[in-house]
């Protein structure tokens, strides 16, 4: 399977697309961050002040 192949998502906090990868196999249905870095900056991107 070449890599154009995968299947991709958009990660909700930077906006950039990623592709699957061998270690979500088992649960990229819920895979929603591109990393972690992006997983633990979800909580202050939902709380910035208007």
């Amino acid at each position: 399977m070449k890599k154009s192949d995968l299947p991709t998502k958009i990660c909700p906090v930077c906006q950039r697309p990623f592709t699957w990868r061998k270690k979500w196999e088992k649960n990229w249905k819920n895979v929603r961050y591109c990393s972690k870095r992006c997983a633990s900056s979800k909580k202050s991107k939902h709380q910035e002040p208007c």
